[in-house]
């Protein structure tokens, strides 16, 4: 691991050290946590934009999906 620096503000330091100790952790332990969160919830948005994008340039044609009508079907015997 490697030792970092940041400078954070004091009513944040605040609440991480009230959330750390109700969790039983630790500043370190909890900010590892949290910026692995960021980075992966970062990973989900760019997904999801990409995907969105993707929608845009080549939407969906009318029936195009319709042969596969007949395969949802719920329930019905």
């Amino acid at each position: 691991m490697k030792t970092g620096q940041m400078t954070l503000d004091e009513e944040l330091v605040d609440a991480v050290d009230r959330a750390v100790k109700k969790l039983g952790t630790s500043r370190s332990a909890f900010t590892r946590e949290a910026l692995k969160n960021a980075l992966n919830n970062l990973r989900v948005e760019t997904l999801e934009r990409r995907h969105r994008e993707g929608y845009a340039r080549y939407p969906v044609e009318a029936d195009e999906f319709s042969d596969w009508e007949s395969e949802h079907v719920w329930g019905s015997e």
